[in-house]
């Protein structure tokens, strides 16, 4: 059966691939045309691939996915003009166009013909697909020029760009490009010829700052950027009307010893008066007078009834001022008696975008009349205030392994400028019910079995609380500061272990240089409580038949079983046959015993309540421009420590330990210890043309001690999902090779490691192929199955991979995907079997998600 499996998709292949390869990329091409099939672009003689030069060239070939040009393919495939073929068969075939027309009417029958069931499969392949690139003798001499320009702009001067056809086979052509540059051109003198004498004495102060210099070679584009470099200089220091325009250069080569003497002028400002323009040198200009207008007031209405002057700001508001001035005078960087600067004016417009309570500001210059010498402005800033109050309601159906059905909803309210520091109050309601799985259902007779419900409450300053005089000594303003304090509530019913879950915490967070962003937790409290721990084996189902095989094979006391010879749950024969076993009192061999141990540690790690009480720092840094920027990195950073404040508490008494003696608690809650420390790098390069390499590496490790010997199921890892190995369901792969034998698999370290390539298929539609490699291990804390646990670098041969493809489609705003994972290597099976044994469709993993994983 498996060989003629195989054979039949051995065929399926064959004939599918011989289907494509029949078509002819000539099909779309006429006698007289020639598909363009090849650049070769050589420049001194040797092949050029860097595709900023390549791109040079105006006509590029058809588009190929690993040599195949799938598009163009796509594109032949689809019929040139369906609509005719249709109309050409109604007419070769009266009787049936009499009976559509009958059927239908004459105006329905002739809407067939651009309908999807006639035309609509040759829209789509041609909508997917790529017009055969046709070879254009004007571009090609277009694309010699602009090869040319490219290296003159780099500085060769005396480049000869050529170029010649080879169309030996019908209908396809190759246009060869040969460019020899000849040697490159440096600067040998740098002058500067200033009209005005402010900008002079100005450039004078920040002339080591040039980007050109002497000796460089020549280059079009680091003279823009010195252009560029200047401008900034100058506006950021009082040149209120000063434009890049002004800035001229002189280049002269006549020495002919490749040398090039630079010659940067800077006119004055020009001002037209009537027909005839005259020069005027430029000024530095001066803040003189700073104006802020709330509710969306401007200087010239009447409406204005409230005002106040604070720290050299005047503050002006349209009924009582809702703000205060100390709060608006510390999100705004534009300083009376200080000189006009586009870097103070673009801070302090992010800075008032910040504070979250305001729509973007306008923020203009006008000329001061009172100053007689005209280098005076005044800066009006003009905020737009969001409204105080929203009101945001959501609902969403769900899905999960213990839940069929559910319908869950959000209540969001919004309170804006609270105590009029710009404060904000979130305050949020989520309900949900649901029907259980059959296997965890208790109530037969009800469909809606699961309520769960919770609330949550953030209050955001922006602005340290507490030690802000010590901590704005160390962080400056243009840092955006912000304090949250949250706490949230929730509860399940009928669902898990029933669990109530209290959460706090008290963060700051704040960014330097746009590129680097901190979160400091400094409390970061966590209170877990299993209200239903004896449904356990309900839910860890893979726990309790382990449970039930081993009772099969040892003598167990009739009393714990069912009447179908099962461990009972509810009438906890389950949990008084572990009692049995760990106490020696059944034939139970080393191997049932450790098994039973293990179970019974797990159930008691998962049963039981948990305090965490944390503090973390999470740094990040990203030099990604914008949204569009595909050539980035990003690198992540966190470490927690957690219980030492609590640990000191409880040493204070010393009858504070729990029912084992082992454990010290507050509030008769055994509180965790544990130090936890994350690396995470995600790096993009952008391949061109729509294609990028995506690579992520993670490594997070949690320790317990003091008070713990393993990690809290919250604070600990899992394997396998959408976001991580896509060729595991979430929490199926791990620890180690165990084989995700339990129903929840998580441990306290963790290794991944993803490489994507994504290329653009047609418009939105894009594809992707991955690779996805990684495990989760158990490491200095309880676990002793030598499966689960790291034991070092052999350990790494535990790391499991898997690889597939995927189709995305992107509504710019988000993108939606569906991920086809393959367990291309898994360590759990035998050594003979971790290699492709499961690359096959009946073991591959529908990953289905929003945005990309990393």
């Amino acid at each position: 059966m498996k060989l003629k499996n195989n054979v039949s998709k051995l065929v399926l292949i064959t004939v599918i691939t011989s289907f494509f390869l029949a078509c002819s990329l000539t099909k779309r091409v006429d006698d007289d045309e020639r598909l363009l099939m090849e650049n070769i672009l050589l420049v001194n003689g040797k092949k050029e691939t860097n595709e900023n030069i390549t791109q040079q060239i105006y006509q590029q070939p058809n588009s190929n996915i690993l040599g195949y040009r799938l598009r163009l393919q796509m594109y032949n495939m689809a019929k040139v003009n369906p609509d005719s073929t249709y109309q050409a068969w109604l007419d070769r075939h009266p009787k049936n166009e009499r009976f559509l027309t009958n059927f239908l009417s004459a105006k329905q029958v002739d809407r067939l013909g651009t309908s999807f069931f006639v035309s609509g499969l040759g829209r789509t392949l041609k909508n997917l697909g790529e017009a055969p690139v046709i070879y254009d003798n004007e571009r090609t001499k277009k694309s010699a020029i602009r090869l040319k320009n490219h290296y003159f702009n780099q500085g060769y001067f005396n480049t000869k760009v050529s170029y010649a056809l080879d169309s030996l086979k019908t209908k396809k052509i190759t246009a060869k490009y040969t460019v020899n540059t000849d040697k490159p051109y440096y600067y040998d003198s740098i002058a500067t010829i200033i009209q005005s004498q402010e900008l002079d004495t100005l450039f004078a102060k920040n002339k080591r700052a040039a980007l050109i210099k002497k000796g460089d070679q020549y280059n079009s584009k680091k003279l823009d950027e010195e252009r560029d470099r200047i401008t900034t200089y100058f506006r950021n220091n009082g040149a209120y009307d000063f434009q890049k325009t002004y800035i001229t250069y002189e280049i002269d080569t006549l020495q002919n010893n490749y040398t090039a003497n630079i010659v940067l002028n800077i006119d004055n400002k020009n001002i037209k008066e009537g027909d005839t323009l005259r020069a005027e040198p430029f000024k530095l200009y001066k803040i003189s007078q700073v104006n802020v207008f709330t509710s969306n007031t401007s200087s010239t209405e009447t409406s204005i009834t409230d005002s106040v002057q604070y720290k050299n700001i005047n503050i002006y508001s349209k009924g009582p001022l809702s703000y205060k001035p100390k709060t608006l005078k510390n999100a705004i960087f534009i300083d009376k008696d200080g000189y006009f600067s586009d870097m103070r004016r673009l801070i302090t417009s992010r800075s008032l975008s910040n504070l979250k309570v305001f729509n973007y500001p306008t923020i203009e210059y006008i000329p001061d009349s009172r100053d007689s010498l005209g280098k005076s402005l005044i800066a009006n800033i003009t905020l737009n205030p969001k409204k105080r109050f929203t009101f945001n309601p959501s609902i969403d159906l769900n899905h999960s392994n213990i839940q069929d059905f559910g319908i869950e909803g959000n209540i969001g309210f919004v309170f804006r400028n609270l105590f009029k520091g710009a404060e904000i109050l979130d305050i949020g309601f989520r309900g949900n019910i649901g029907s259980s799985a059959s296997k965890y259902r208790n109530d037969q007779n009800t469909f809606f079995d699961i309520l769960e419900y919770g609330a949550d409450i953030k209050l955001t300053f922006p602005r340290f609380l507490f030690f802000s005089n010590q901590i704005d000594k160390i962080i400056d303003r243009t840092s955006f500061p912000n304090t949250a304090l949250s706490i949230g509530f929730f509860n399940q019913q009928n669902i898990g272990l029933d669990k109530q879950n209290l959460t706090g915490v008290f963060n700051y967070s704040w960014s330097y240089k746009r590129r680097n962003t901190i979160s400091l937790d400094v409390f970061n409290l966590q209170f877990v409580r299993n209200m239903n721990p004896g449904n356990y084996f309900k839910v860890y189902r893979s726990s309790y038949n382990t449970l039930n095989t081993i009772s099969d094979n040892v003598t167990t006391n009739p009393s714990y079983l069912d009447e179908n010879g099962n461990l009972t749950i509810a009438d906890g024969g389950a949990d008084a046959f572990i009692s049995d076993v760990l106490a020696g009192n059944t034939n139970a061999n080393a191997n049932q015993y450790n098994s039973v141990r293990s179970i019974s540690e797990r159930k008691q790690r998962l049963t039981e309540n948990n305090l965490i009480l944390a503090s973390n720092i999470v740094y990040t840094y990203s030099n990604r421009f914008n949204i569009k920027d595909q050539e980035f990195f990003i690198f992540k950073t966190k470490i927690e420590s957690a219980g030492n404040l609590l640990n000191a508490i409880a040493k204070s008494s010393t009858d504070n330990y729990d029912v084992t003696g082992k454990k010290r608690t507050v509030l008769d809650v055994a509180y965790s210890q544990y130090f936890k420390g994350e690396l995470d790098f995600i790096k993009y390069f952008d391949l061109g043309n729509k294609n990028v390499l995506a690579l992520r590496a993670f490594g997070g490790i949690a320790i317990p001690f003091g008070n713990s010997n393993y990690i809290p199921f919250s604070r600990s890892y899992f394997a396998g999902g959408s976001n991580d190995n896509r060729a595991w369901q979430s929490y199926r792969l791990g620890p180690g090779r165990s084989g995700g034998i339990n129903d929840f698999n998580e441990a306290n370290m963790k290794l991944a490691f993803n490489v994507e390539y994504r290329f653009n298929v047609s418009g939105p539609w894009n594809m992707a192929i991955f690779a996805d490699a990684g495990n989760i291990w158990n490491t200095l804390d309880n676990e002793t199955d030598e499966r689960m646990t790291f034991n070092g670098l052999k350990s790494l041969q535990d790391i499991a991979l898997g690889t597939g493809l995927g189709i995305r489609y992107d509504f710019s705003f988000f993108v939606i995907r569906c991920d086809l994972g393959f367990k291309t290597y898994n360590p759990a099976n035998e050594k003979d079997r971790q290699w492709f044994k499961e690359w096959n469709l009946s073991k591959t993993v529908l990953n289905v998600g929003i945005n990309y994983p990393f």
